[in-house]
């Protein structure tokens, strides 16, 4: 038997670099699958433990929430020890040339795309702000959104580098992400989880503040 669909955690540590400057960072990897298949969301920094938390399943899809750095550093180390495809939207191909100038990734996101994996979907949801192409990945079946660094518990991702713009994050936070069901839990690329609920009731603020 495979097993219900489940979501795995994994921590993995490394930096983050862009516009000149360089910072230690935890990321968040995410597996969504079975015991046969499985996703891995953000493959961050350490190729090796991404793999061996895969360990012997069919890997289907190399997803990146976007394409900063620490996001997509072990994507290709993954993808080649696999044969999966790295999925990225194609507005995030200019932050991917910085990381990897010499892979291109395998398939684009486009918003609306639903991808498969252990018979459940994660519907992709395009959420630029943080990063132009930067998406979310939603399973209704698990009651989940994977949000990348778009939304943290507290608050909007960065806005303050290259390729980025507060107002654009604001927007697709109140329109793509609040508007899922309260209890859904929000999985984010760094720290810790929360839920839209949390999440909701501050928009108004985040926006005012300029956050």
């Amino acid at each position: 038997m495979a097993g219900a669909p489940r979501i795995e955690h994994l921590v993995t540590s490394g930096t983050f670099s862009l516009d000149g400057g360089t910072w230690d960072v935890d990321n968040n990897v995410w597996i969504v699958g079975n015991d046969d298949e499985v996703v891995v969301i953000d493959a961050a920094h350490d190729a090796g433990a991404v793999l061996a938390a895969v360990g012997d399943r069919r890997l289907s899809a190399v997803v990146c929430t976007h394409a900063h750095n620490d996001h997509v550093n072990a994507a290709p180390d993954v993808a080649d020890a696999t044969g999966a495809p790295i999925l990225l939207h194609p507005d995030d191909q200019v932050l991917w040339a910085m990381a990897h100038p010499n892979r291109r990734p395998d398939g684009p996101l486009a918003d609306g795309d639903e991808l498969k994996v252990a018979g459940i979907g994660l519907r992709v949801l395009h959420t630029p702000g943080h990063a132009p192409g930067a998406v979310c990945l939603y399973a209704p079946e698990l009651g989940a959104v994977f949000s990348g660094d778009t939304l943290f518990a507290g608050g909007p991702g960065a806005t303050g580098r290259s390729h980025s713009d507060f107002g654009t994050i604001i927007s697709s936070i109140g329109d793509r992400l609040l508007t899922l069901p309260g209890e859904t839990v929000v999985h984010t690329g760094h720290g810790e989880t929360t839920t839209i609920a949390a999440e909701a009731p501050h928009l108004q603020e985040w926006a005012v503040r300029g956050w």
